[in-house]
């Protein structure tokens, strides 16, 4: 059996979403290599990050909604860099502050933004720079 060596996380209080984020990103992340997770709770996501951290497997991205009920996808991006500064965040909203998205960007606490409703295309652009480096 091969090891799991990568993981892309997935945050989004809809499930929905999410659905359509596993859909689409199996068609291009090495799933022989790559644990795709998935939460709509932002505390769930934090805990499972800081276990796949634990456990030494690596995170190539985290892709977060902004608009969610426990806490904005700002406040989930900061808590994820405070502890872990070198993870790869991509905003994915169509509900997004565009002063939080500009403070993140300045804070370089940001890869990309992606609005909602977005194209597949769209999203394999943004996402196969930060891929390239976790082949194979």
């Amino acid at each position: 059996m091969d090891e799991i060596k990568y993981a892309v996380v997935c945050v989004d209080d809809d499930a929905f979403i999410l659905q359509m984020l596993g859909f689409q990103l199996s068609k291009i992340v090495d799933q022989k290599y790559t644990l795709l997770e998935y939460f709509t709770d932002p505390s769930e996501a934090l805990i499972n990050i800081d276990q796949l951290v634990a456990e030494k497997i690596d995170i190539i991205f985290i892709i977060v909604d902004y608009l969610m009920p426990k806490m904005t996808g700002a406040e989930l991006i900061r808590e994820i860099k405070a502890k872990h500064p070198n993870l790869k965040c991509v905003m994915l909203s169509g509900h997004a502050n565009p002063i939080s998205i500009e403070a993140l960007n300045k804070e370089n606490m940001l890869e990309s933004f992606i609005s909602k409703p977005w194209n597949e295309e769209e999203l394999f652009d943004t996402i196969r720079p930060i891929l390239e480096g976790y082949t194979r």
